[in-house]
């Protein structure tokens, strides 16, 4: 599977973006497809999942105001980011996996694939 994150950018405190994530190679709905985030400095840390089936889980600085969905049709995932914070400034990363089990699917390890990342900058 290779992935190809997008949309990053420079917002205000506030404002919205929305990421995708285009995957090509294998079969796309078959896999777990979260996004990541490291910060400078930072461990990268679990944003949002969605799972084969399309059941979602968020980390709870997100909770509320980050959205992620999947189109299996355009082997795509996408992260709506609302209400953006400077905290939420990092690289962003897309990433897939399979056979992950539910409890472990926060874990970076877990996941086979990666993106290349896209830089989000929000200012105060």
């Amino acid at each position: 599977v290779q992935l190809q994150a997008s949309g990053g950018g420079l917002v205000q405190t506030g404002g919205s973006l929305r990421l995708s994530c285009a995957a090509s190679g294998r079969t796309f709905s078959s896999y777990f497809m979260a996004w990541f985030r490291q910060a400078p400095g930072k461990e990268r840390e679990f944003v949002a999942v969605s799972s084969w089936n399309g059941r979602t889980y968020y980390a709870d600085s997100v909770k509320g105001r980050f959205t992620i969905s999947r189109d299996n049709a355009k082997n795509t995932l996408f992260l709506q980011m609302n209400s953006l914070e400077p905290g939420d400034t990092a690289v962003y990363y897309c990433s897939a996996g399979s056979g992950i089990i539910w409890s472990e699917m926060v874990r970076p390890n877990r996941y086979n694939y990666w993106g290349q990342g896209t830089q989000v900058t929000v200012s105060s």
